[in-house]
Formats: C-alpha cells, sequence, structure tokens
C-alpha cells in the first residue's frame, strides 16, 4: 500500500492490531490514502483502505463511506482529510460487530515529531488499540477518555520502517453511531500530559478490525 501525496512506497509486514502503510499483496503498488478526483466538502481527500487477509469490502463516497468484513486478519478503511488539523469530526452511522476486535476512531499523523494517534469512540474489546502507559483522563464532547502512550518499535509508519509513539484517547463510554469528535480537546489533553504533536499529516474517521474479525460499518461525516 502506498500513502500520502508523495507516494512513497513501505513494504513492511504489520506487527498486531496497528495498521501502517505497505504494498498492496495483489502485485501492484496503488495507492492506500488516494487524492480524490474533484474536490470533496471540507477537503476530505483520502481514503483509507488497507487489509492483510479475510473478506473487506470498501465503499467511499463523497461524505463517507461503508465497508462489511469477515475472517479479517487485519485492515483499516475510512475516509478523511489529507491534513489533520484541531477540526470538529462529526459522523453519524453505525457499527456491528459478530467477531474478532473491530474498533472506531479518528486515526491519523504527525511528523517531527513522528506520531500515531487515535480517539477511539468505540472498541469492540473495551481497549482497542490502548495500550502501554495510562497518563489519565479526560471529559469531552459528552464523555470521559482515558489517554494511553505506547511505543513502537521497528514498525511500518508515514516515514518508514522505525520507532515512534502511539498517543491513544479511549472513550469509555462507546459510541458506535453517531457524535461530534472535538480534536481541539484531545490535543490540549495530550500536551497537558506531556504528548507533544509534530506537523500534521492525514486524519481520517476510521474503521478498523483485527482477529478474525466480522461485522460492518457505514458513516457519514463532516467538520
Amino acid at each position: 500500500m502506498v500513502a500520502f501525496t508523495y507516494l512513497a512506497v513501505v513494504a513492511a509486514a504489520i506487527s498486531g492490531s496497528f495498521a501502517a502503510p505497505t504494498a498492496e499483496a495483489n502485485g501492484a503498488d496503488l495507492p492506500d490514502f488516494e487524492v480524490g478526483a474533484h474536490n470533496l466538502a471540507r477537503r476530505q481527500d483520502y481514503n483509507q483502505n488497507y487489509k492483510t487477509g479475510g473478506s473487506v469490502n470498501f465503499s467511499p463516497n463523497s461524505n463517507g463511506y461503508s465497508v462489511t468484513f469477515s475472517g479479517a486478519g487485519d485492515f483499516v478503511v475510512g475516509k478523511g482529510w489529507k491534513k489533520g488539523t484541531n477540526r470538529n469530526i462529526t459522523f453519524t452511522g453505525s457499527t456491528t460487530q459478530t467477531s474478532g476486535t473491530v474498533l472506531v476512531s479518528v486515526y491519523g499523523w504527525t511528523k517531527n515529531p513522528l506520531i500515531e494517534y487515535y480517539v477511539q469512540e468505540y472498541t469492540s474489546n473495551g481497549k482497542g488499540s490502548a495500550q502501554g502507559q495510562k497518563l489519565g483522563s479526560f471529559e469531552s464532547d459528552g464523555g470521559t477518555y482515558e489517554i494511553w502512550k505506547h511505543q513502537q518499535v521497528n514498525q511500518p509508519s508515514i516515514s518508514g520502517t522505525t520507532t515512534f509513539w502511539q498517543y491513544i484517547s479511549n472513550r469509555v463510554d462507546k459510541r458506535p453511531g453517531s457524535g461530534t469528535v472535538t480534536m481541539a480537546n484531545h490535543f490540549a489533553a495530550w500536551s497537558k500530559a506531556g504528548l507533544n504533536l509534530g506537523s500534521h499529516d492525514y486524519q481520517v474517521l476510521a474503521t478498523e478490525g483485527w482477529g478474525n474479525a466480522g461485522g460492518n460499518s457505514k458513516y457519514t461525516l463532516s467538520a
């Protein structure tokens, strides 16, 4: 899978439940994050479509996406923006999980420092990608979020295989349906906890699954 506007190929395996850019397994290096053929509302320019194993049927549209999946080893699909900001992201839809682990999150990256971040709105196993060190909690958008940080060592990233940190906000009261994520609140809470971001790369509303995951998601989004 090829990511980013300069389409640099990162050919590396992924470890555990964390998806990162790698080459498509169908023999062709296809873009994982594609600039749309026309300007979408609020610059929703990226379709994310990463998968390994099982059946994952991803259908992006002008303001969201749908996906059905079964027996999925690992996948991340979603819709978003080519540059992350502290925008307010409103999503409407639903997620159904029948097997494995499934999460719905605002997902993105920064550079200098290289950070992979999640704002987890729904996790079928309670923690999703949250692991490592818990740094506290805060209130936002009608719920409580736990703050976690975790170091990935020699793992694929938007800058190739390297070592980087993950910052994770894990919503305690899950909402697989509709809501608004005020990204400024998460960035401020992370900063207060000593978690500094760099310059923003892409930012998407993503559905992720692993461990023989089965189910479906369908969302529209705006900012």
